[in-house]
């Protein structure tokens, strides 16, 4: 728990689903985070949006598949849609180590990770925080590998020029 980001302590940061690829980069460096939950005017989640959705391919085939300009891309365009969220829950977090949470995020290959609990008031399940591999490493030192596998270009750009 001392590695979440808990939306009881801290509120998350959001974006409309039609902000511009520019003004969700811009919200993210101002905000000083790496990811925007992608939200409706009465707070419904639409998905989420990370720093690698606005910099990385995801624009570029956007772009390849609809056409048009960089400027014309939408955070909805690029989001990870909440149907393809994955999320732990609260109750299986609040009996793990910190191990226990990077073996996870290691083989879920993400850089961002949800914990979800059960919301007595209404049916289901709401969003109580977040782990994220920056902020786990910058409070452990432990360092978190992702995905050994190149995902685009840009990867295979960046894994050439690192070595």
């Amino acid at each position: 728990m001392h590695v979440m980001t808990d939306f009881n302590i801290t509120s998350p940061f959001a974006i409309e689903p039609t902000a511009s690829i520019d003004a969700t980069n811009d919200k993210m460096i101002a905000a000083g985070v790496r990811m925007l939950f992608v939200t409706g005017g009465d707070g419904t989640l639409f998905g989420l949006v990370t720093a690698s959705d606005v910099l990385g391919e995801k624009p570029v085939q956007y772009l390849h598949d609809h056409g048009g300009k960089r400027e014309d891309i939408m955070a909805q365009d690029i989001m990870t849609p909440h149907s393809e969220l994955q999320a732990l829950k609260l109750l299986d977090v609040e009996k793990s180590t910190v191990g226990d949470i990077v073996e996870t995020i290691s083989k879920l290959q993400r850089q961002h990770v949800l914990v979800v609990e059960s919301n007595e008031t209404k049916s289901g399940e709401s969003i109580r925080g977040l782990f994220s591999t920056t902020q786990i490493m910058r409070q452990t030192g432990i360092e978190i590998t992702v995905s050994s596998r190149a995902d685009s270009f840009a990867d295979i750009e960046r894994a050439i020029a690192s070595s």
